[in-house]
């Protein structure tokens, strides 16, 4: 195969040429580009979706005034640039067949094949669907591409070929559509381009977009490297013949073209940098094309004997490519007259996939191992992609992760038994447990990087050799996600912790109805499976369950779904939207006759401590019930719920579990001489009390002989508390020492 050319201009956003119609002309552009790769009975075939798709559009136009058959021709001319098989072109020329005519998936399917008729379904939008919001439609329309991208990847190319015609054309929009659309290009579909590879369209994708979102800006750019095009053509050319020369002369057979770098990725570096036009000295850069891999170290080594590499500036994406499959060798030269110059340096097979990237499959019929590792990521992503699918709650969350997962910096790490593994920029240890196994990322407990402990959340770099310790107890803690960074491990987290929240809370809410129940002098054994299923289609829920963790939420009053479980007649009442304020004033006096609930502290989720007033075993309680946070647990004391006392639906009446063996976290405020040492005789007599240290901050020193200190600490009850507070009165010059419950802000409701 002869040498690829690797020139690209600056002005790579180019407009789309016009297809020429009838596209099943012999002349056409669609029928030329048909004929280097395909065989007479496919063009056939082609023929026969364009003549479909060109009867079903009858009488429809583009904004612009064309035909809407230009629209799917011009996507499948850029498919067919790409050499894509006949399934994909025909996907193309029938993309929107069935969201804007009346064909259906099945005619689809009759006429053209099953294999067609899932790549348009998978294109298709959910027009037929009612949204809340049109965020909410377009996350939708996203998560469903998206998830047919993950069985067949060729929907996504065929929606990339859609989008960059739609980019090229998008002049006939109104100012407003086109920044909504150029935003959510370079957001989603230009990072998807570049996740899969391919070059040419992602960054045809960037410029378009940068054109659009900053048009001053834009046009700046493309007029300032117009005239350092002209002003550095002489230099380019002189360093360009140099690096050929120098290459024959050790008889490296290579192909050297200059290169410009894309206007957004000039920008992108002027403000990452806060640098000037002027100072970027990389606009052009040079690629060196050889014949296979160990003459691109080769060609190196020549490279660095002609200009000096400048430390630090060298990246080997051969011995670790990308995670989309991107492989060259990167190094950065001092030039002529001290001008750093970049140069990029791959083999043929390396530059067909960074061009194509997984479209590479099908533009060069190739055995190539690498392209078959290329492959493999490809999948091995595209199943991340379900994993995190199943994981998320609603399509805006699967969004949501599905973009932190579009980063376009990685890091490289390795396992304890040498795997490389390729994760997000700023990823944690986290994020590698779960990139690993999701059990793994569940149980995890600590982490060895470089073989020395370290935090869960430290950030791994480069090079680093990290082991995971698990344990078989372990479980998610909420705030890892604060800090990891890739959509996998984010949806795993959160499904976790919801699926938690939903199993406590359903186990306090049976508590709640059983009690309410017996109250109204109703075993609960007695109520049977007929009366559930009433209940659950009077509230529309899906089961048990659902009506449960409502309870333990405070969404449902449990006096309220007792009484309905029971009473025939005053079901019959509420169908009829008859139920009066006396049956609401029964269910509050029930709700005073309870059994108190039982507090034990290991609750998880389902029941939570103020943060306002930290209870402790020993101090008098009181439950509040709040929608979304379940039963909150405060002191009868806390200023936070003073007038909610006077609401007794708010409130239930709860005890602490005299065997409670967990810790609770108690502030404390000392006030102690400002002597050398304090700190430490603190710290000694709180851990002397079997006490642990939370956390501890001192106010700033204001110049006078006594500080105040804050303490927040782990007890097991009041009475280990009092234990504590006289240990630490004992200390020479302590001065004093309060409980604080809370102030200012914290001072709220829980």
């Amino acid at each position: 195969m002869p040498m690829a050319s690797a020139k690209r201009s600056s002005e790579s956003v180019k407009p789309a040429p016009p297809p020429l119609l009838p596209a099943d002309s012999e002349d056409s552009q669609l029928t030329l580009l048909l004929r280097e790769y395909l065989k007479d009975e496919d063009i056939s075939q082609v023929w026969d979706a364009y003549r479909f798709s060109d009867a079903a559009h009858k009488g429809q136009v583009r904004r612009s005034g064309e035909p809407y058959i230009s629209h799917p021709v011009a996507v499948a001319c850029i498919l067919a640039e790409m050499h894509l098989d006949t399934p994909t072109l025909l996907a193309a020329l029938l993309h929107d067949v069935v969201e804007d005519t009346g064909i259906t998936k099945q005619e689809i399917s009759d006429q053209f094949g099953k294999q067609v008729a899932e790549l348009v379904d998978g294109l298709s939008k959910l027009d037929k669907i009612e949204f809340q919001s049109a965020t909410q439609a377009q996350a939708e329309n996203f998560r469903k591409m998206l998830l047919a991208m993950s069985q067949d990847v060729r929907v996504i190319l065929v929606k990339l070929a859609d989008r960059l015609h739609n980019m090229q054309t998008l002049d006939v929009m109104g100012t407003e559509k086109r920044k909504r659309i150029a935003l959510e290009t370079i957001d989603i579909y230009a990072p998807i381009a570049n996740r899969l590879g391919i070059n040419n369209i992602y960054h045809q994708l960037e410029d378009l977009s940068f054109k659009y979102l900053y048009p001053m800006r834009y046009n700046v750019i493309s007029k300032a490297v117009k005239a350092a095009r002209g002003n550095r053509k002489e230099v380019v050319g002189k360093i360009q013949d140099a690096i050929r020369q120098k290459l024959q002369e050790a008889q490296i057979e290579a192909d050297v073209t200059g290169r410009e770098k894309n206007l957004y990725s000039i920008y992108k570096k002027m403000t990452g940098k806060n640098t000037t036009f002027s100072q970027i000295y990389d606009i052009y850069g040079f690629r060196v094309i050889v014949k296979d891999q160990p003459t691109c170290y080769l060609a190196l080594g020549i490279l660095h004997s002609l200009y000096k590499p400048i430390p630090g500036k060298f990246k080997d994406y051969i011995a670790i490519p990308k995670a989309n499959g991107y492989q060259s060798l990167h190094s950065t030269l001092f030039g002529p007259f001290g001008t750093p110059i970049e140069v990029q340096i791959r083999s043929q097979e390396m530059h067909n996939i960074a061009e194509a990237g997984v479209a590479a499959h099908w533009m060069y019929k190739s055995s190539d191992a690498h392209l078959t590792a290329l492959q493999q990521q490809t999948h091995q992503w595209l199943q991340r992609l379900l994993d995190i699918q199943s994981e998320s709650a609603d399509s805006l969350e699967f969004l949501e992760h599905f973009k932190v997962d579009l980063f376009p910096d990685e890091v490289y790490v390795f396992t304890p038994r040498g795997k490389i593994m390729a994760l997000p920029k700023g990823a944690t240890a986290v994020d590698f447990a779960y990139a690993v196994h999701t059990d793994v990322g569940n149980c995890c407990v600590a982490v060895k990087i470089n073989h020395e402990l370290a935090p869960l959340r430290t950030e791994l770099h480069n090079g680093d050799n990290v082991e995971i310790i698990t344990s078989a107890m372990a479980k998610p803690n909420p705030a890892w996600l604060n800090y990891v960074v890739s959509g996998k491990a984010r949806a795993h987290i959160r499904h976790f912790l919801k699926s938690m929240q939903t199993a406590e809370s359903a186990h306090l809410g049976q508590r709640m109805l059983n009690q309410a129940l017996r109250a109204l002098h109703v075993d609960p054994a007695d109520i049977d499976e007929a009366r559930w299923q009433k209940l659950l289609r009077d509230y529309g829920a899906r089961d048990k369950q659902e009506v449960l963790t409502d309870i333990g939420l405070g969404k449902r009053l449990n006096v309220m779904v007792a009484h309905q479980l029971m009473a025939k007649t005053e079901e019959q009442k509420a169908e009829e939207g008859l139920l009066d304020s006396a049956m609401e004033r029964q269910a509050r006096q029930l709700n005073k006759v309870l059994d108190t609930i039982t507090i034990r502290g290991s609750e998880g989720m389902a029941v939570q401590f103020a943060q306002c007033c930290r209870p402790i075993p020993g101090d008098p309680i009181l439950g509040f019930i709040n929608k979304d946070k379940g039963l909150v647990i405060h002191t009868h004391d806390c200023p936070a719920i003073r007038k909610f006392r006077l609401d007794p639906e708010k409130w239930l009446d709860v005890e602490w579990d005299p065997d409670g063996k967990r810790l609770y976290k108690v502030n404390l405020k000392l006030t102690v001489a400002n002597e050398r040492g304090m700190l430490a005789k603190i710290a000694s007599g709180i851990a002397d009390a079997g006490s642990n240290i939370d956390h501890v901050s001192m106010e700033e020193p204001d110049g006078s002989a006594y500080t105040n200190m804050h303490f927040t600490v782990q007890v097991r009850n009041r009475v280990h508390l009092a234990d504590l507070m006289r240990r630490l009165r004992r200390i020479p010059d302590m001065v004093r020492i309060n409980r604080v419950k809370g102030s200012g802000a914290d001072q709220r409701a829980q």
